[in-house]
């Protein structure tokens, strides 16, 4: 009995047949992870898994590094607070004495001139007690008054200007007429002092009153 062509090729076909992979195998169902790198699906599972906890320790990390940052801040702010308010407190104590200081230089200003002045006072008062003084007395008094009062005024840095010869300055002297330079012997140049009518003074180099003159005409 012949066979029939067509099952014999059905036949040779099946034993030739590769077997098709089943579906449970673990090598068809990679999970790509990476460029080129893949893990088998219970592997992936796990990875995926652990990589929370790991992310979680670093923020963990991460957040006491800020808390620690932050804690040095506040004690820097703190301290620069209180830097500022001691600062400002020894600002407001130097304010205070500068005041206290200023005002008693304006209160306390002729205390030394003052002081010097009361000898002066204490010689024209027992002048005046002397009864019947003679002239002679009288003269040597005030001899001894005028002493003080230029001891006086040495101490206190008052200066007489008395310009006589000088050439003429308005900052220092008060020019109340013009004459002849040769009207005084010796002769004065143009332009300089030939009298003085009133003493001029100052005070160390501040013109108290500028000297009363008569200037030679040019």
């Amino acid at each position: 009995m012949m066979s029939n062509p067509s099952s014999n090729e059905a036949q040779a076909a099946s034993r030739h047949a590769v077997p098709e992979k089943a579906s449970g195998d673990s090598r068809a169902d990679h999970v790509e992870i990476g460029a080129g790198a893949s893990l088998p699906e219970g592997e992936h599972e796990a990875f995926t898994t652990s990589l929370p906890a790991e992310q979680h320790g670093d923020g963990l990390d991460q957040s006491s590094t800020l808390m620690q940052e932050l804690e040095q801040l506040r004690e820097q702010l703190k301290s620069a607070q209180e830097q500022s308010l001691r600062a400002i407190a020894e600002m407001d104590n130097l304010r205070k004495r500068t005041a206290h200081e200023v005002s008693n230089a304006h209160k306390y200003a002729v205390e030394s001139f003052a002081a010097s002045l009361v000898p002066v006072l204490d010689s024209l008062e027992l002048s005046l007690k002397v009864d019947n003084p003679s002239v002679e007395s009288l003269k040597e008094g005030a001899d001894a008054t005028l002493r003080l009062l230029h001891a006086a005024f040495e101490k206190n840095h008052l200066v007489a200007i008395e310009p006589v010869g000088q050439r003429f300055d308005p900052n220092r002297h008060q020019a109340i007429s013009m004459v002849p330079g040769s009207s005084v012997s010796p002769a004065v140049s143009a332009n300089h002092v030939v009298t003085v009518l009133q003493k001029g003074y100052l005070i160390h180099d501040r013109v108290l009153r500028p000297a009363l003159v008569t200037v030679a005409q040019a």
